[in-house]
């Protein structure tokens, strides 16, 4: 389904403040409503050294800082999907902004939670049922924001509980879609189709007016300055990879070729054993400190021994 309202009047323009994260290539959000300055954060980044295994919070905290001199109230930490490129920090977003946030991520966030906890061999002891987070969300779901409107948009692709978010006149596509001169995100996660994002390219996005901005959830410049938005009618038009005049199978054909090429993302293993658990840490019996053991799968071909 799409969303007929917003192709019959302008949208509502939602005000947005971009945080880039240059270690990560993230692309983080705080969007609020002008009138009553409700806001919520999307897609929030952990700093994380993965040498020591040391947390900070440096973005979080310019996230935090800004909210506070605005004179924001946060309603919703929003993830479009469980991310592998990074650690998520809504957690400490949400204790630090007074706890009433609600973290939310998509329905979808069970069956990756089910492929994750056999792939690390977590047992059954951990819940798949997507209870760590406060809320999930389903595909045409609203949420309050003033006198505004948050509309989930399930955007399957990239990874199979993928959303974007529609916010007045800004649509925030997570990992589906990048800036023009870098095309499209990579669909060789599990469950991950590259025929599946370009019909959610095609069947929802293109659907919105063409002066709908469309705000990344990464940038990978090359001789550029970092860059994070672009209109419908701009993605329609120059995309690389899924612009209005790819067919379906040229796109397929580039993205499984392109996804060969793929090394995995460097803190993979970290941000999906962090991420799908919503960001919640295990409390160390000896020292009180919060923790996590992160286990790393090791691939073995059985003619090695």
């Amino acid at each position: 389904m799409g969303f007929a309202d917003t192709t019959s009047a302008a949208a509502a323009t939602a005000q947005v403040k971009p945080f880039f994260d240059k270690e990560t290539c993230t692309c983080q959000f705080v969007v609020w409503d002008a009138d009553t300055r409700r806001a919520a954060v999307i897609d929030p980044v952990l700093d994380f050294d993965m040498a020591s295994g040391k947390l900070s919070t440096t973005n979080a905290q310019s996230l935090i800082a800004f909210v506070r001199e605005q004179g924001l109230s946060v309603d919703f930490i929003l993830e479009t999907h469980v991310h592998a490129d990074h650690l998520t920090s809504s957690q400490y977003i949400k204790k630090h902004l007074g706890g009433t946030a609600q973290i939310c991520i998509g329905e979808g966030i069970t069956k990756v939670q089910d492929t994750f906890r056999r792939i690390y061999g977590l047992g059954d002891s951990f819940p798949c049922d997507g209870s760590q987070f406060d809320r999930l969300l389903k595909d045409n779901d609203e949420l309050p924001l003033g006198s505004m409107t948050i509309r989930v948009m399930h955007s399957p692709g990239h990874t199979p509980d993928h959303l974007a978010y529609l916010i007045g006149d800004a649509l925030f596509v997570g990992d589906s879609l990048f800036m023009p001169d870098v095309g499209s995100a990579r669909c060789d996660f599990p469950g991950g189709s590259a025929t599946t994002l370009f019909a959610s390219v095609h069947k929802r996005f293109w659907t919105l007016p063409d002066t709908t901005r469309v705000f990344v959830g990464h940038d990978y410049p090359s001789g550029r300055d970092a860059q994070w938005v672009a209109t419908i009618g701009e993605q329609k038009r120059t995309n690389k990879h899924v612009n209005a005049a790819v067919s379906e199978s040229e796109f397929v054909a580039m993205r499984t070729a392109r996804d060969s090429t793929l090394s995995a993302p460097r803190l993979l293993h970290y941000s999906l054993q962090v991420n799908m658990r919503a960001g919640k840490f295990d409390v160390d019996p000896d020292s009180g400190d919060l923790a996590l053991l992160v286990r790393v799968p090791l691939r073995i071909p059985k003619a090695m021994f």
